[in-house]
């Protein structure tokens, strides 16, 4: 049995891990295409020796359809990354992290309209909510520039792109366990990215020591450990509270911004930012019962 102590210590733990993601993004000095691709190959290769029995199991029992959802999966997951860092290029890492955090949001929305789902009363108000906390950040970005705009439209795109990422993952996850997902998921979405950059011709090498370190870091910590500890935690706990403790992600991306790179958030973020996570919260206040698959 574990102790009530220890669950919270690795919920703080996990939401700590993940919260670095933003920040060592920033401080790799890469281009986004690079670090999204470096970041899902290394944690891919740091997964590959655990992951082999559960993957050879997995390949065994999906079916051929199933197999083809594993891949849009990380094809999507791909694109998520691919949009979501590059992000952090034009805007702030506070608006980033409290946009792409929407994503209980749109999985909603495509609940209703793929799988004709009914959305109660309380989750339209909270992603009434979190649209009005949006279109705030957003607003207050048009007197910031043009660049600010395109970051805050590609982090929601992210938000999107992880939204669809959850939605097919719920039907494959019945089939297999954790490794078994996520191991060929991330190299699906490793060989996405390349291939976005190789078309783009962007340079994947080259690069400092320092630099290599930091994507080390960043398949490491925020991937392998944060991930893994939210998916561990979801043996013990309720999905829903996994789910509300990851909103600490754009907090404590936001209190590192603010030491590391001195982006303090204004006060229009700071509104946004509050009606989005009291929306989303809101959202998954009914979602008790469901599974969830930490994309980040």
């Amino acid at each position: 049995m574990v102790k009530q102590g220890t669950i919270y210590a690795t919920l703080f733990v996990a939401t700590f891990a993940v919260s670095w993601a933003a920040i060592l993004i920033k401080l790799s000095g890469a281009g986004p295409l690079p670090t999204a691709f470096y970041r899902m190959a290394i944690a891919s290769i740091i997964l590959a020796v655990p992951a082999f029995p559960a993957l050879r199991r997995a390949m065994k029992t999906l079916t051929g359809r199933q197999k083809i959802l594993l891949l849009t999966s990380g094809v999507v997951l791909g694109l998520h990354f691919a949009v979501w860092v590059t992000s952090l290029f034009y805007t702030t890492i506070s608006n980033s992290a409290i946009l792409v955090a929407t994503q209980p949001v749109w999985v909603l929305i495509l609940e209703a309209s793929l799988l004709k789902e009914r959305i109660p009363s309380r989750s339209i108000i909270g992603m009434l909510i979190a649209l009005v906390g949006i279109i705030i950040i957003s607003g207050a970005d048009f007197d910031m520039g043009r660049d600010y705009i395109i970051g805050d439209l590609l982090a929601l795109a992210g938000a999107v792109f992880a939204a669809l990422y959850l939605f097919i993952g719920r039907k494959l996850r019945a089939n297999l366990d954790n490794l078994g997902y996520i191991f060929p998921v991330y190299s699906i979405a490793a060989i996405t990215l390349v291939i976005i950059a190789l078309f783009y011709h962007v340079n994947l090498t080259d690069y400092p020591a320092r630099t290599w370190f930091i994507f080390f870091l960043l398949a490491l910590i925020p991937t392998v450990v944060g991930h893994s500890l939210y998916n561990w935690l979801l043996k013990f706990v309720q999905a829903h509270i996994v789910a509300t403790t990851v909103l600490g992600e754009p907090i404590g991306a936001t209190v590192l911004a603010i030491f590391f790179f001195d982006q303090i958030p204004g006060w229009w973020t700071l509104i946004g930012g509050i009606l989005i996570l009291s929306g989303i919260f809101v959202v998954l206040k009914r979602r008790k019962k469901d599974k969830i698959i930490i994309p980040e």
